[in-house]
């Protein structure tokens, strides 16, 4: 009788207890209904919500993600499922959704003012032991030779409490992807097809791997946030461990997806709304600087930089002896007994020991040799003592990449084309949506950079009253970088378009272009960054014999900066087209653009072309404004 009297007891206590939970979890869920908790911004930054034309839908893909099966469109769903699941138990093996979704139990929590003798909630280990103290936006820049990387990259660190930063913790958003082919890797990366991941490393193998081996600088934007926004953030990274979402390379990239993090944080600032279909890395840092989250910037020099630098220390004859000891010619010990000042020998042997170890980086020699030749040079290093000043290793801090000119830019312009002794006076607009060129003033002058995605110009003709395409690209891309003594890089450009071209009948004509090319350059103070390429290019056209022409050519050409704000690029180019429709073209262009305030500058071109036998001058001055 009392075993009976036991299991009624057991049986009805559980039941009690069950309804207790569902009643509390109904009032939890009613009252959040009530105060439309679904709706709320936070809400929709958690589960990465944006309204678009068909609808309500997060930009998370991946389906573990929402614990309502409507939850990728349905926020009020997801909210609902959320709240019933804090309620469910644990299942063995793994997480309890309070713990899985963190920073969702965080906030309702707090908006519901849970009584959590009411719910049986496991304590979560994945949160003990954090310490965050502080969290910096990281900004690798450019690196041309690297179409991947050519806008540059973003990504989170968050400060712990160890002194050095390098023990930190960086939290980079990426896509996953195995492809090797660029063309292939760009296909991909531009239709969505590559899973994008968050993933935490640390700081210092991130360094290792932009800034040594890709050799990119990076920039070092410190956030202002508090400690209580630091945990937030925390939370929702715990939250997005694993899971993905496509990734595209304009828009829902590497930039874009960090911006959540920092929303997660700081939801008072709205930062992913402000971009729709092209996110540059750089402008992602921009806006936090408008919205006032950033407190400093550091610069931290790439290995190739600093490399760079210490060459630039030694003189003509230092810097054969370095190269004798990189190149074997010369044992690092004989640099002991060479005929020169002490402290020459120490920035040699610096610069050997810094260049052994970015070969080595760089997968340029094995491990033996590596060993015995950085061995060496550290030996015979050691025996000369210390560097009377250190700061003379400091590189200098080169322009902020957050002080450029905007992204996109629009430019009006006005000229003077002769053509078949006929003067025509034209006006154009034009309109790039990025980013730059290669008379840009806001980028370095000892290499060129250029790159332009569908650049479009209208040209309204006054004599004749006729409004054309003069030239829209999809692409235009150029990297030049140079060459010296200790580094080798190549050349490239690529490009694909339509522009107006003189044909055999003498007149203008729309023409598609595909043109590409290889090449080499040189730079020097005085005269500036000098490059020649060779180059294929198929035009198509009905303009033209049989519709196309293949042909190739070289071209070449000096780029110099007089001032900070005033750049000069003459050029030429010569090319024979001897398939189909057979034709010479040679054009000389001068150009040059002046800044005259952070998003305005005027650009002066003056070009001589000829096609077949008929010659061109014109004379354009456009006035370029950024926004």
């Amino acid at each position: 009788m009392r075993t009976l009297f036991f299991y009624f007891f057991i049986f009805f206590y559980s039941l009690s207890t069950v309804l207790a939970d569902n009643n509390y979890r109904d009032y939890l869920i009613k009252t959040a209904n009530e105060q439309k908790l679904y709706n709320e911004r936070y809400w929709w930054i958690l589960l990465h919500y944006k309204k678009g034309t068909f609808g309500i839908k997060s930009q998370i893909d991946d389906p573990i993600f929402f614990v309502s099966s409507e939850g990728k469109y349905n926020p009020k769903a997801e909210l609902e499922a959320t709240l019933s699941s804090f309620f469910e138990p644990q299942k063995e093996g793994e997480e309890h959704p309070s713990c899985k979704f963190i920073a969702r139990y965080k906030w309702l929590k707090e908006k519901l003012n849970f009584d959590e003798s009411l719910i049986n909630i496991p304590p979560c280990e994945r949160i003990k032991d954090l310490n965050p103290t502080g969290a910096t936006i990281i900004f690798p820049t450019y690196y041309m030779n690297n179409p991947a990387s050519m806008f540059g990259h973003t990504f989170l660190n968050i400060d712990l409490q160890y002194d050095n930063k390098l023990l930190s913790n960086a939290v980079n958003y990426s896509a996953f992807t195995q492809d090797t082919n660029g063309l292939i890797f760009t296909f991909k990366g531009l239709s969505g097809f590559y899973k994008g991941y968050y993933s935490v490393f640390p700081y210092y193998k991130m360094i290792q791997k932009y800034s040594d081996i890709n050799q990119r600088d990076i920039w070092e934007y410190k956030l202002n946030l508090t400690e209580s926004e630091l945990y937030k953030m925390i939370y929702h990274i715990k939250e997005l461990e694993k899971i993905y979402s496509y990734y595209y390379f304009f828009d829902e990239n590497c930039s874009y997806n960090i911006l959540y993090l920092i929303e997660a944080a700081r939801p008072s600032v709205s930062l992913t709304d402000r971009f729709n279909f092209l996110v540059l890395p750089i402008d992602t840092v921009k806006i936090m600087l408008e919205e006032g989250m950033i407190d400093s910037v550091d610069f931290r020099p790439s290995k190739t930089s600093k490399i760079k630098h210490k060459i630039s220390l030694l003189n003509k004859y230092s810097q054969i002896k370095a190269l004798n000891i990189i190149k074997r010619i010369d044992a690092p010990n004989k640099i002991i007994d060479a005929e020169m000042e002490n402290q020459e020998k120490i920035k040699i042997l610096d610069t050997v020991i810094d260049y052994i170890q970015f070969q080595y980086a760089k997968k340029k020699m094995n491990i033996d040799e590596y060993k015995n030749i950085i061995l060496e040079a550290l030996s015979a290093r050691s025996k000369l003592g210390k560097l009377e000043d250190n700061t003379l290793y400091n590189v200098p801090v080169p322009k902020h990449p957050e002080q450029v000119h905007d992204l996109s830019r629009i430019n009006i312009a006005f000229g003077l084309n002769r053509f078949n002794n006929k003067n025509l006076y034209f006006q154009e607009i034009g309109y790039r949506p990025s980013l730059n060129d290669l008379l840009d003033t806001d980028y370095d002058s000892w290499s060129g950079t250029q790159i332009e995605f569908f650049n479009t110009v209208l040209r309204y003709n006054y004599s004749e009253e006729t409004l054309k395409i003069k030239n829209f690209d999809f692409f235009n891309i150029i990297s030049i970088s140079p060459m010296d003594k200790f580094f080798k890089p190549f050349c490239w450009k690529a490009n694909t378009g339509f522009s107006e071209k003189i044909v055999s009948n003498g007149n203008f004509a729309l023409i598609y272009r595909l043109n590409t090319g290889a090449g080499i350059s040189n730079y020097s103070k005085a005269i500036g960054l000098a490059y020649l390429f060779l180059e294929p290019e198929l035009n198509m056209g009905g303009a033209l014999k049989d519709n196309y022409s293949i042909g190739g050519g070289i071209s070449a050409g000096i780029l110099k900066e007089i001032t900070p704000h005033w750049k000069i690029h003459l050029s030429g180019k010569t090319f024979y087209f001897g398939f189909r429709e057979n034709y010479n073209e040679s054009e000389i262009k001068l150009g040059q653009s002046v800044k005259l305030s952070k998003n305005n500058g005027l650009e002066l071109n003056f070009i001589w072309n000829k096609q077949f036998s008929f010659d061109m001058f014109e004379t354009k001055l456009a006035w370029n404004i950024f926004f």
